[in-house]
């Protein structure tokens, strides 16, 4: 009996170190041809405890690092799983376990994400002498190669995935814009209308588009695809703002104000360029349209950010004066109408002339005057003048001088006057020289602005 105990007790123990040794097996397996099947059962863990036993034992042993990169990459955790798979690409994986396709598709995607362009290249040129006829492979090294400003092999090789994969809006997409951004426009135009074939609400391609339509003038186009590229949140401001320059090129500031306010109201980051251009152009455009205060408020906003931005310090030196000046602040904001009676008024009261004839010009205002009935002139001939106002932000060049020029001589005038709220181009003034035409430049025009307001400029005092 006691023999039989004895035999029953070691068999006992025996069962119980084969039952412990069997469910370690199952729960951390310790041979490589396991790791497989545990990453099908979603036992990550397991894998990674496994794998990295064996690679301590064996750090040449490529099919545990792949397996273990695996698991690190399903866990989220791809630093992990990038500095595994560069191990098995050291280590070599000709002859081993390793399925080279989803491998090496899994580290291209890596590299991408990790910023490492230049690995990612060598695998999709890897897969694509793998399988040739792979249109996305294509895909991803012509976007590698665009990105490396290599834009022969790029379009050759968008080219070749559009040509696997005719209608993949995305592969259209980006060749269009790898031939936009190489000056290739007319077959950009193309590649990027094909995309919108299979594309149609794409923010971005609209966009560009626009680009292309605004390039070549084609500006009411060139609105309507900005207006639908505006509809993505992320090209919003960006689109609006290239809306609004369409009009600003067709000379209708009024029509590009409402995109640019549009864009301003979407701002959700000061310091970004799309940012600082949609406040500089709304700022533009009020300017234009005699909103002068509005267009401070804009420039002031863009100064607190970036005080080199553009000409944004010259704007606000420029208006400086309306903050200490209300009858320069009258003549460059005040309705058409009350500035023509204003230039009278400083025609008369101020050049001591009658005016006989007035009328609006672009950005200001034309008087035909001769002198005022006086004892010193009353039985002399009045000398005809013609003087034209400017309040453009913009310096008088030497075609505006020509032109006061012109037609004065067309009307049988001898002697001219511009007056500007801004200055006179170097230009303007040696040709002004020698002619017969005086000069009154800002700070001129403040002199004369003194006792002329608006409402004896009228006529109500």
């Amino acid at each position: 009996m006691t023999i039989s105990l004895a035999i029953i007790i070691v068999l006992g123990v025996g069962v119980t170190f084969l039952i412990v040794f069997l469910v370690k097996s199952m729960a951390a397996p310790r041979r490589v041809e396991a790791l497989e099947a545990f990453i099908k059962r979603g036992k990550t863990q397991a894998v990674i405890k496994a794998a990295k036993a064996i690679t301590a034992r064996e750090p040449k042993n490529a099919e545990a690092h792949y397996w273990l990169g695996t698991a690190y990459h399903l866990e989220n955790r791809d630093e992990l799983a990038l500095m595994e798979f560069k191990s098995v690409n050291q280590i070599g994986i000709s002859g081993k376990n390793i399925p080279e396709v989803p491998f090496r598709e899994l580290m291209g995607r890596l590299f991408i994400r990790h910023n490492q362009k230049e690995e990612a290249l060598k695998e999709y040129l890897l897969l694509i002498k793998l399988m040739p006829n792979r249109a996305d492979y294509y895909y991803e090294a012509g976007k590698l190669f665009s990105e490396r400003n290599r834009t022969d092999m790029a379009e050759n090789y968008l080219k070749k995935a559009a040509s696997l994969a005719p209608r993949d809006g995305k592969i259209h997409y980006e060749l269009g814009v790898m031939l936009y951004r190489d000056k290739k426009a007319k077959e950009a135009k193309a590649a990027l209308e094909r995309a919108l074939k299979f594309q149609s609400d794409n923010a971005q391609i609209h966009f560009y588009l626009g680009k292309i339509q605004k390039d070549v003038k084609n500006y009411q186009d060139a609105a309507a695809s900005f207006e639908k590229a505006a509809r993505d949140a992320q090209f919003r401001i960006r689109a609006l703002v290239e809306r609004g320059g369409c009009f600003m090129a067709l000379n209708a500031p009024e029509r590009a104000i409402p995109d640019l306010e549009r864009a301003v109201g979407a701002i959700t980051d000061e310091d970004s360029g799309d940012s600082l251009y949609a406040r500089y152009f709304l700022g533009l455009c009020y300017e234009k349209t005699r909103a002068v205060d509005k267009a401070v408020s804009q420039w002031e906003k863009i100064y607190e950010r970036k005080k080199n931005f553009r000409d944004v310090g010259e704007k606000l030196a420029q208006y400086q004066e309306l903050r200490t000046d209300d009858n320069m602040k009258d003549y460059l904001t005040c309705g058409q109408g009350e500035f023509m009676e204003l230039c009278k008024a400083v025609a008369e009261r101020k050049m001591d002339l009658r005016v006989q004839g007035s009328k609006a010009i672009g950005e200001g205002c034309e008087f035909t005057a001769v002198e005022n009935d006086s004892a010193k002139w009353r039985n002399a001939r009045k000398i005809p003048r013609l003087i034209r106002f400017y309040r453009s932000p913009d310096s008088v060049d030497e075609p505006k001088i020509r032109s006061v020029l012109d037609d004065a001589k067309a009307q049988n005038i001898s002697r001219t006057a511009v007056v500007t709220s801004a200055g006179f181009s170097r230009a303007a003034l040696d040709y002004a020289n020698s002619r017969p035409v005086e000069l009154f430049g800002k700070e001129k025009l403040q002199e004369l602005l003194q006792g002329v307001n608006r409402d004896a400029a009228a006529g109500r005092t």
